[in-house]
This record gives structure tokens, sequence and C-alpha cells, in this order.
């Protein structure tokens, strides 16, 4: 593990935590001590394989399989949580689906969907972990840029969902203020995945759009949460933070 222990003796549930910048956050969390429960839906052996990293490294995971759509699933998997590790400190809500398309193409189903899973889970994963956390938790929601700035043709439902984040993580962060409990959303831009990668023609559209020319990668996005989870941060709160290469510059 790495040098950085600031989250020694912590435990923490990331929801959607097999891939991208979740498994990204699963990794740094751990590397700075913490304990760490995630979820996936059908990428079993992707989450086997990020807990396994962890544990042969001298750490402790746990992957549950769970749908963010499901909120009774969503509910028992944070509860799980609790009964193994004993506590919960921190959540991340990192979960996320991209319906993308015309407006006159868009589907209800699309539409209940992206709801479901960008702004719903978040809303019952923070409730279930605000019923288990102690004085000075930390609940972390990852939304996008796209909150801010859609600059193509096509993120209509998405912005959408990301743009409610803004105002939830707003009113979480006034409810569960007097119990020190921080909430705070991270708004990454461009980031290198496989749902998104740095090479495609896509992004060579955006990366003349942002100020740095370049896609950001995994590590820096679970850099930013972990700093946000750690003794440091405990003055931000009820805030959206880009993380953007200046695309919104």
């Amino acid at each position: 593990m790495g040098s950085m222990r600031s989250l020694q003796g912590k435990i923490a549930f990331v929801q959607g935590g097999s891939r991208g910048i979740g498994a990204a956050i699963v990794k740094r969390l751990a590397q700075d001590g913490a304990a760490v429960a995630f979820t996936y839906i059908s990428s079993g052996e992707r989450a086997e394989k990020v807990a396994a990293e962890i544990t042969n490294a001298g750490g402790k995971a746990i992957a549950i399989q769970a749908d963010s759509a499901d909120p009774n699933a969503l509910q028992e998997a944070i509860r799980q949580t609790v009964a193994h590790f004993g506590a919960l400190d921190i959540l991340v809500n990192s979960a996320g689906v991209l319906s993308w398309g015309a407006l006159e193409e868009l589907t209800l189903a699309d539409l209940d969907r992206t709801l479901a899973v960008n702004v719903r889970s978040v809303f019952v994963a923070s409730q279930e972990a605000a019923r288990h956390m102690s004085e000075g938790g930390r609940i972390i929601n990852i939304g996008s840029i796209n909150a801010d700035r859609i600059p193509m043709a096509g993120g209509s439902i998405y912005a959408m969902s990301k743009s409610a984040l803004v105002g939830l993580t707003k009113g979480m962060a006034r409810d569960l203020g007097p119990r020190k409990i921080t909430v705070n959303n991270v708004q990454p831009g461009p980031v290198d995945t496989e749902m998104n990668p740095a090479d495609s023609e896509t992004a060579t559209q955006l990366k003349a759009s942002m100020a740095l020319g370049r896609y950001g990668n995994v590590e820096e996005i679970a850099g930013f949460v972990a700093y946000l989870a750690g003794p440091e941060a405990g003055y931000i709160t009820g805030a959206s933070l880009s993380i953007d290469g200046g695309f919104s510059a």
C-alpha cells in the first residue's frame, strides 16, 4: 500500500467501484488506509480483481453485487458493509449511466434509468449511510462538469441528472451539517476511461476546448476524492468542485 495513511481506520462504501473512476477511487481510499466495500452489477470478475489487488497489498476490501437502480439492494449493501466492518465513515456515490442522443429519440426508459441511477441512488445511499455514520462523516457525489456545460448536442437528460446533484448536495449538506458530516459534489471533465477514451474522435474535439489540452486520468479524480474524504477537508461542504482541465474556463 502507499505511504499516505490519512484514512487509517476509516470505513468507506463506494457504489459503482468495479471499473473506471469508481475503481480508481476504491483503490486510492484503500491506499490511504480505509477499509472499502464497493458495489458492482455484472462485472464480477473485475470487481473481485480490484478487491484482491487491495487485500494482496495488505488492505481490506469487499465487493458486493448490487444494482444502484434497485433501492432495496443498495440499502442492503450498505447494511452489509456496516455488519462486515462495524461502522461507516465515508460514502462515495460514483455509479452512473450515460444516455446520449437527440431529444426526439430519447425514450422514457432512458430518462427513468438515468434518474434512477444518477440521482435516486445518490439519495437512497446517502439516506441509508447517514443512518449509520457518526459525527464527522463524509459523503462525496461524483457529478459531471456537464452540469455546467454541454459542448455538443445529445446530452439533455444526462446534464439534467448531474445538475440535480448540485441541488441535492447543497440540501444534504444543510441537513447533515449539525452532525459535522460534509457533503460535496465532484464534477470531473473529460476523463480517459473505457466509456470515454482519450484517443477517440470525440476526444480530439473536446481537447481543443480545454485549457490544458488533455484528458484527465482516473487517478487524478481519485486523489481529489481522497482529499475530500480526509481530515483536511472538514470545512468544505455543500460545494460542487470542478476538476476538468479548464474545460469550463
